[in-house]
């Protein structure tokens, strides 16, 4: 089998993934499809079909949703847990957390990548590797669900691990003339695999595809290594044409990546799924929207057509001259000498754009029903928490898993990160309290409700949760904002801690006088009060 050989699960779903391009992409890409997703009518021609097409709305409720999506799981900033800045570890990961993939991303915008791909089609790859050239440092690479085009999978000590990867890429040509021109970057096509073989087969790092060993079932036990190659279609002849289909490919470098000078336990590359991070193919997230708004664009389509047709009134006579010039407007007059001469208009009465209209409405509202809530029209009846979020939860509950396959694949981007620089045996060594990403999974924009926020205080008060775990909450409820730590917070509450009151002074002994005064005063017989005359 040549090189670029595809996985079946791949050429299974390859053209959902196509379709589910095209609908993100928006109207041009659509409508550049032509038949694909728009039937030609009967009898039209080539200039009659561009019309019609052209005339087409398509709305894309597919890429709204998907982006809202994205949007729900980022609004509140994921959870990255990693050494201390102090170590030399730490501090590779800061760098790996402000580049992760020497292009400038950041790994919070990383990992806003990898969900986006994983929402649009469900699947997306990463390969971790080290720069040992210039910066020598570790970075991440983000593969589409269409450039993995073939894997194998094998129980290796105990563990199913991939042990081969074949990933389609372009690359500047390793092999042949350059172009001359300084502006002109000659790209080509490139397949790179990675396989997992036997460790004794890589000798000083180094090997060829003759002497590596595959892994099989049955060489369990042996000291694994990762053997990367490159493939290059074959430069063509002068004077000779490839067919589709024939390129012959040519394997044009050979390495092996070392780390503390022995080659790579595992193959470094990590599979995003919906419902997990193996290589196993899941379906599209938003297939069943992007089914039905392609019916709603088709819909469109022929409203338009038929809108194109009859929304106009057609002017009509009998009795004219057939030769004479008639103009529509205030400022003209028709006027015939024949008897029984007549005018009107053509105008189109019944209820067939109607239906058109209906049919759209439903499609819309199959679209929210399907996920689409930023497209929901909002409900003039009143209507409870409790059932708002009944009507959400099977959206949340996707999201959620998506979230939470998408969190356990970082951790492992991650942790390779981590062990790149590091000193354990494999990867699967770095465990969750070393290195961790959590995305967030809860999408109520409620916040904290005063009576849960006295709860907290009030069990933080009786010393049932730490001062910690009571900013945790608050920091979940979106009281705190997430980018201040808890060590922060606690200063600035001491600082605006408002100052105690000052204790009030001890009252003065009377003067003897006085006292002696007030008391013959408090025992003397009381007065009897004396009506004065008036006047």
């Amino acid at each position: 089998m040549p090189v670029n050989s595809t996985h079946a699960d791949y050429d299974v779903i390859a053209a959902d993934w196509g379709r589910a391009r095209d609908v993100i992409a928006g109207e041009d890409s659509v409508k550049a499809a032509g038949q694909k997703y728009l039937p030609r009518l009967d009898c039209q021609t080539e200039e009659e079909y561009a019309a019609y097409r052209d005339r087409a709305s398509f709305f894309n409720a597919t890429a709204r949703t998907g982006e809202g999506y994205v949007g729900l799981i980022f609004r509140r900033a994921p959870f990255v847990k990693g050494p201390d800045e102090a170590s030399g570890v730490g501090r590779a990961l800061a760098d790996f957390s402000n580049d992760a993939d020497m292009l400038g991303t950041s790994f919070y915008g990383y990992a806003k990548n990898v969900v986006t791909e994983v929402i649009g089609v469900g699947r997306a790859g990463t390969l971790v590797d080290w720069e040992g050239e210039f910066e020598q440092r570790v970075y991440a690479s983000l593969y589409a669900a269409e450039q993995i085009i073939n894997w194998k999978v094998r129980r290796v000590n105990g563990r199913c691990v991939p042990v081969m990867v074949a990933l389609r890429e372009q690359a500047e040509r390793v092999k042949g003339a350059a172009s001359k021109d300084e502006y002109v970057q000659e790209w080509v096509d490139q397949i790179r695999v990675l396989k997992l073989v036997d460790a004794a087969g890589l000798k000083g790092g180094d090997a060829t595809a003759a002497e590596a060993v595959p892994v099989v079932p049955s060489n369990d036990g042996m000291e694994l290594g990762c053997l990367v190659e490159i493939w290059q279609p074959k430069p063509t002849p002068p004077g000779r044409t490839v067919q589709p289909g024939k390129v012959e490919w040519e394997l044009v470098e050979t390495r092996v990546p070392l780390r503390l000078g022995k080659p790579l336990p595992r193959i470094p590359f990590v599979f995003h799924g919906v419902r997990h991070s193996r290589p196993d193919i899941g379906k599209v997230p938003l297939g069943d929207i992007i089914a039905v708004n392609l019916d709603h664009y088709r819909l469109d389509a022929d409203y338009k057509h038929g809108l194109h047709f009859t929304a106009l009134p057609t002017a009509w006579v009998s009795g004219f001259d057939k030769t004479a010039t008639l103009r529509i407007g205030s400022s003209t007059a028709w006027v015939s000498e024949t008897p029984g001469a007549s005018a009107g208009f053509l105008e189109f009465h019944g209820q067939g754009l109607q239906t058109f209209e209906r049919a759209m409405d439903r499609c819309e509202r199959l679209m929210t029903l399907l996920g689409s809530r930023l497209l929901e029209s909002q409900k003039k009846a009143v209507e409870t928490a409790r059932s708002i979020a009944l009507r959400q939860t099977g959206e949340n509950s996707i999201l959620a898993s998506i979230a939470t396959s998408v969190s356990e694949s970082l951790t492992q981007v991650l942790r390779w990160a981590y062990w790149w620089n590091s000193t354990e045996a494999i990867p699967e060594d770095v465990t969750d309290t070393q290195a961790l990403v959590e995305l967030n999974t809860n999408y109520d924009a409620a916040g904290m409700a005063s009576d849960e926020l006295a709860a907290v205080v009030a069990a933080w008060q009786a010393g049932a949760i730490s001062q910690d775990s009571m900013f945790e909450l608050f920091r979940k409820g979106e009281v705190l904002p997430d980018g201040r730590t808890n060590e922060r917070e606690s200063q600035l509450v001491a600082a605006e801690r408002p100052p105690a009151p000052p204790a009030p002074e001890p009252a003065k002994a009377p003067l003897p006088e006085a006292a002696a005064a007030a008391t013959a005063d408090a025992h003397a017989p009381a007065r009897p009060m004396v009506a004065a005359p008036i006047g």
